[in-house]
C-alpha cells in the first residue's frame, strides 16, 4: 500500500475490492508499505495540497486494520505473490511517476522486493496507474501490461521500455514470462463495480499462478526405490502473501484533480 486516499495514497475501493477477492480465493492477505512520510498530503474534498505531514505506514494501516508490516521487513520468501492498488500514492510513494515520468525513481525497498519476486518466479498484479511501477523496475523485460486506454501515459511507458496493451476495466493482460498480471481499474472505471470486475480477475488469476509456482517447486524424494512426492502447496502455503510471522501489506492506485503547477501527469 502507499497511503490511504486516491489523491495521494492508495486507492481505497481498490485496496478494499483487492482484499476482499483475495479472501474469497481462499488465501491470506499480507499488508505492507514503505515506513516513511508522504511525498505530499491531499485535501480529498478541495483536492489542495495540505500543509501537513503523513507517513506512509501509518496511513495505509488504515486501510489495513492495524495488520501491515514495514516493507523494509519483507522478503520475497515470505510471500506467494504480491498485488499492488492503485491511487496516486504508488506514483507518489512508491516512485515518483507523476512527477517524472520516463526518468521515476522506484523506492529501493518496493524496488528489491519486486525483483526478489520477479527472480523467484513468484507472480505480481498491479491495478490502475500501479503498472507504472512495474513498468520501470522490469524496464529491461520489456513487460506486457495495461493502464487502460490513456495514450500519453501508454506512450511514456513504452519510452520506459515496457509494452502497453488496451483494456477496458473489466479486462486483464497477463505477461506469461514476467508472471506479471494488470487491470485499469479507476483508470478507466465509473463505478465500483465496474473496477471489482477486472480486480477479481486479476486476484484469481494471481492466486492461480501462485498455486501453480509453489506445486513447481515442491521438492520429491525417492525413499527405497519408491517415489514419495512432497507438495508444498497446501491451502495455507498457497496463500497470497503468506508471511513468516505476523502481518505484512499489499500496494494502490490512482485518480486526482488539478491541484497546483506541477501535478497531473497522469489519468486516473
Amino acid at each position: 500500500m502507499s497511503g490511504s486516499g486516491v489523491y495521494d495514497g492508495s486507492e481505497i475501493h481498490e485496496s478494499v475490492l483487492t482484499l476482499l477477492a483475495v479472501d474469497r480465493a481462499g488465501a491470506k492477505a499480507v499488508c505492507m508499505a514503505p515506513n516513511k512520510n508522504q511525498a505530499e498530503v491531499i485535501n480529498h474534498l478541495s483536492g489542495q495540497v495540505a500543509r501537513e505531514t503523513r507517513n506512509v505506514l501509518v496511513e495505509s494501516a488504515r486501510i489495513a486494520r492495524g495488520q501491515i508490516r514495514d516493507v523494509r521487513e519483507v522478503r520475497a520468501s515470505d510471500l506467494d505473490a504480491l498485488i499492488i492498488p492503485g491511487g496516486f500514492g504508488t506514483v507518489k510513494n512508491l516512485s515518483d511517476f507523476v512527477w517524472k515520468g520516463e526518468n521515476a525513481w522506484v523506492d529501493p525497498d518496493v524496488y528489491r522486493l519486486l525483483r526478489e519476486l520477479a527472480e523467484s518466479r513468484k507472480p505480481i498484479g498491479a491495478i490502475c496507474i500501479a503498472p507504472a511501477v512495474a513498468a520501470k523496475v522490469f524496464s529491461s523485460e520489456n513487460p506486457r501490461l495495461t493502464i487502460g486506454t490513456d495514450k500519453p501515459t501508454s506512450q511514456t511507458l513504452s519510452r520506459i521500455g515496457a509494452r502497453p496493451v488496451d483494456a477496458q476495466a473489466s479486462e486483464i493482460v497477463i505477461d506469461e514470462n514476467l508472471r506479471l498480471v494488470t487491470t485499469p481499474g479507476y483508470m478507466l472505471a465509473e463505478r465500483i463495480s465496474q473496477a471489482a470486475s477486472g480486480i477479481d480477475k486479476l486476484v484469481n488469476a494471481v492466486v492461480s499462478m501462485a498455486h501453480k509456482s509453489a506445486a513447481d517447486s515442491a521438492p520429491s524424494t525417492v525413499s527405497r526405490g519408491r517415489k514419495s512426492v512432497r507438495v508444498a502447496a497446501d491451502s495455507a502455503a498457497s496463500s497470497v502473501g503468506r508471511a513468516r510471522r505476523g502481518n505484512s501489506r499489499l500496494s494502490s492506485r490512482a485518480a486526482r484533480p488539478q491541484a497546483g503547477p506541477r501535478r497531473r501527469a497522469v489519468r486516473a
